[in-house]
């Protein structure tokens, strides 16, 4: 079998979630880190678990040339910047068979541009990393219901929503460096869901055409005077002064271009989820048939006692974005497969190795970036966005949020 040598940049929680899938991946090695923290650790854990023989690496050039795909994994705010330094290594002879990205592609529209742009341009095959596509659950509910869809007609509702107590890291949480909050943050990865469930069987991810978009942001837990304090000493931001949403909801209207129907991708998303941990509940509505998924539901669960509580050294080696260590505790043993990690790197695999975009390529990711900046407008102006409207799509291209900008105030502390 045919390995493909991938080099991290990055080596935050991201980054050691995406080593953790890679332990149930065939024919590929982790060879390569470039992290300004968290690089010795994450080649330690290659080291540990057979991922590669794992170099940590002092520039982007010195690691294109040592691998044959990169991914990113750094924050937002600087993946523009490390996509040209990457391309600047292929320009100069490094031999990249292709370029990944976590979600989301960029903070605006034009830095999507921009990145796939780039990429074209150094012609490299491109992966969109967005897990939940790859979900096991939500493509056997697909394939198990695809008689159906083509007997009843496909699906026409999609819900979707993740929801926990917020992020790991201050970037996170500062609107400039992430480019908003929970809508950019998590938005994208449930829109993206839902235009996915919707989509007829056999049909490409981006055939449903986006019609119109309404949305609304809110700062509902994290505005408050003892949680902004809370924020601010723990995570150096402060949100009296520069506030991003902790709630965003919205539908997206899509239409099929062979037949005309319209449907509905419907998604919540907030930080303010004070439970077992990272819940991600998504369904699907057809006429005769439907389907659910909830990430909560585990075939295994603890319950650990007030007196035994301290024993516990660490609640996220149970489930993602835990916050609670005692009482009657939900454990996923397989987050990173259940969460569709194992399945996204095996489709980069398999599709670099044979020159060609992942399932999800870098024109998709823009694709999700403008269908997300769509519900930060929807959200400013109070009103539906006509995504059929060019007018509304070259506004796009050049359009920062007022969260983005550092001026959430003016929208969600009215």
């Amino acid at each position: 079998m045919e390995t493909l040598r991938l080099g991290f940049i990055g080596a935050g929680f991201i980054a050691k979630f995406q080593a953790l899938a890679m332990k149930s991946v065939r024919g590929v090695d982790l060879v390569g880190v470039y992290a300004l923290k968290g690089a010795d650790e994450l080649a330690a854990f290659a080291a540990e678990n057979d991922l590669g023989d794992c170099k940590v690496c002092s520039s982007v050039a010195q690691l294109c040339e040592h691998c044959d795909a990169i991914a990113l994994f750094a924050p937002n705010y600087v993946r523009l910047e490390l996509t040209e330094q990457i391309v600047a290594a292929v320009q100069a002879g490094a031999k990249l068979k292709g370029i990944i990205c976590e979600k989301p592609l960029g903070r605006t529209v034009a830095d999507a541009k921009q990145m796939v742009a780039l990429a074209r341009q150094a012609k490299l095959p491109t992966a969109y990393f967005e897990n939940q596509i790859h979900m096991r659950s939500i493509k056997n509910a697909l394939e198990q219901l695809a008689p159906q869809q083509k007997v009843m007609g496909p699906i026409a509702l999609a819900r979707s929503a993740e929801e926990h107590a917020g992020p790991h890291e201050p970037w996170f949480w500062d609107p400039i460096r992430q480019g908003g909050g929970v809508l950019s943050d998590m938005g994208c990865h449930s829109i993206a869901a839902s235009w996915f469930v919707l989509t007829p069987v056999g049909k490409p991810a981006t055939f449903l055409e986006p019609v119109s978009i309404n949305a609304e942001t809110a700062l509902l837990k994290w505005g408050q005077p003892k949680y902004r304090q809370e924020l601010l000493d723990r995570m150096g931001v402060d949100y009296s002064k520069t506030p991003a949403e902790d709630f965003c909801t919205g539908i997206v209207t899509f239409r099929n271009p062979e037949t005309g129907q319209l449907v509905k991708g419907q998604f919540t998303d907030s930080w303010m989820y004070d439970k077992q941990g990272l819940r991600l509940v998504m369904d699907g509505l057809g006429p005769g048939y439907a389907f659910e998924v909830n990430s909560l539901q585990s075939p295994l669960e603890v319950f650990i006692g007030d007196a035994a509580a301290d024993a516990v050294s660490d609640a996220e080696t149970a489930l993602e974005k835990s916050t609670a260590s005692r009482g009657l505790l939900t454990v996923q043993p397989n987050e990173v497969d259940l969460y569709g990690y194992v399945d996204e790197i095996t489709d980069a695999r398999k599709a670099f190795l044979t020159g060609k975009d992942a399932f999800l390529n870098w024109e998709y990711g823009l694709e999700i970036t403008k269908l997300v900046q769509a519900g930060y407008m929807s959200a400013e102006l109070g009103k539906t966005i006509d995504l059929t409207d060019p007018a509304v799509q070259k506004e796009l291209d050049s359009y920062t949020s007022l969260i983005a900008q550092g001026k959430g105030a003016e929208v969600l502390l009215k």
